[in-house]
C-alpha cells in the first residue's frame, strides 16, 4: 500500500513538471494561437511579402481593435 502512494506522488510530480515545462499547454490541445502581427513579421522574414506590403498590413493591424484587446 505504501508503494501505491509513492508511485501516485511521483506521477503527480511528473505531471506538474510537464505542464510547467510546456507553459500550461498540453500537446493534445494544440499550439498556442499566434498573434496576427507575429504572423505578419514571420511572413516578411520568410520573404513571402515585400516591405511595402508588410508596412501596409502592419498599419491596418495596428488600427484594428483586436490588437488592443489582450485577454
Amino acid at each position: 500500500m505504501m508503494y501505491f502512494w509513492i508511485i501516485l506522488a511521483a506521477i503527480a510530480i511528473v505531471v506538474v513538471w510537464y505542464f510547467n515545462k510546456n507553459n500550461g499547454n498540453a500537446p493534445f490541445i494544440g499550439p498556442k494561437k499566434e498573434d496576427p502581427l507575429d504572423i505578419l513579421k514571420r511572413r516578411f522574414a520568410n520573404g513571402e511579402i515585400d516591405e511595402e506590403e508588410y508596412e501596409e498590413r502592419k498599419a491596418v493591424l495596428e488600427e484594428d481593435e483586436y490588437l488592443k484587446y489582450k485577454p
